[in-house]
């Protein structure tokens, strides 16, 4: 049974990985109101909330699983304050300020009308934290960490985001807002 948690422990990591990947690269196109191929500009907001969900059960049962597994000696105390934990403290404690910076993009974007637009944003911003900081708790704490097919599949998502990245900081990248309103400087 500890076999089975441990291998869904990763499997389920490794998914949420690829599904906040796509969720930061959605996020950036959402920003910037243009459509993808195939969909209308409204959907993808709709796709990057529903990416994100998903991401976020991923995430729960990664967690989850890890908890119950004698193996990973993981604790309540380990998933909610950072560095604590016996095995690899630093790369676990990336993972939990990780889940912590989750925690309060989720709970701003739930609560968005009750925050306010600028909170909402300002939250929103620590995306951009949470991401490599994953990433980096996936590549030192986990079993697969440094094999060659994780670091294939890591690789690939540093570059799509990081494309999503150079076009939301160029010039070229022009805001929902801007676009709407018929401002394109």
């Amino acid at each position: 049974m500890d076999e089975a948690l441990w291998a869904f422990g990763r499997v389920s990591g490794i998914v949420a990985l690829v599904l906040f990947t796509l969720t930061v690269m959605l996020g950036i196109v959402t920003r910037s109101g243009r459509p993808l191929p195939g969909l209308p500009r409204f959907s993808i907001v709709l796709v990057h909330r529903n990416i994100t969900l998903i991401g976020c059960v991923f995430l729960v049962l990664h967690i989850g699983s890890l908890l119950l597994d004698s193996y990973a000696h993981l604790n309540v105390v380990d998933v909610l304050v950072p560095f604590l934990g016996s095995f690899k403290p630093f790369w676990q404690g990336l993972g939990t300020v990780a889940v912590d910076l989750l925690v309060a993009i989720v709970a701003t974007s739930l609560l968005r009308r009750r925050v306010g637009v600028r909170v909402f944003r300002f939250v929103h911003w620590f995306a951009y934290a949470m991401w490599p900081i994953a990433l980096a708790h996936s590549i030192g704490n986990g079993t697969d960490g440094l094999s060659g097919w994780f670091l294939l599949v890591a690789g690939v998502s540093v570059v799509l985001v990081g494309a999503c990245l150079l076009w939301r900081l160029s010039a070229r990248f022009i805001e929902s807002t801007r676009l709407r309103q018929g401002r394109l400087t």
